[in-house]
């Protein structure tokens, strides 16, 4: 039986798909994606599932992730599902789709946290200086 594992990441969580043959189930966390809660995380997720249309009626996919808040959750599992959709059925005219419709459901974000600088409370605030 043919699995496929693909990978999404954002700000520090990581989720990993796995999709193989199935009816259409979809599972984050082994949560039903059509009970997920919040609404807005779940509207995320199933983006690439409603831009693939019945193609992704005939996959199974089952999704962790770790790490981050709801949101970077949602965003790394969606990127993951894109991309393991994208590798499982082979097809070109899908990874347009997505590419046209979001860069971000097949690449992963590379933005970061900067690091905390010295003589300030964070990256770029500094504390107020006093000339008089």
């Amino acid at each position: 039986m043919k699995v496929v594992v693909a990978s999404g990441k954002r700000k520090s969580a990581v989720a990993r798909a796995s999709v193989r043959k199935g009816k259409g189930l979809v599972r984050i966390n082994s949560v039903p994606v059509e009970i997920f809660e919040p609404s807005l995380a779940r509207t995320k997720i199933m983006e690439p599932l409603t831009l693939a249309g019945d193609r992704s009626g005939k996959v199974d996919i089952e999704v962790n992730v770790q790490g981050g808040g709801i949101m970077g959750q949602a965003t790394a599992s969606r990127t993951a599902i894109a991309k393991g959709l994208v590798q499982f059925l082979g097809d070109e005219d899908l990874e347009s789709i997505f590419m046209r419709y979001d860069r971000s459901l097949l690449v992963s974000d590379p933005r970061r946290k900067l690091p905390k600088k010295p003589l300030g409370r964070g990256a770029r605030k500094k504390r107020q200086k006093s000339y008089r």
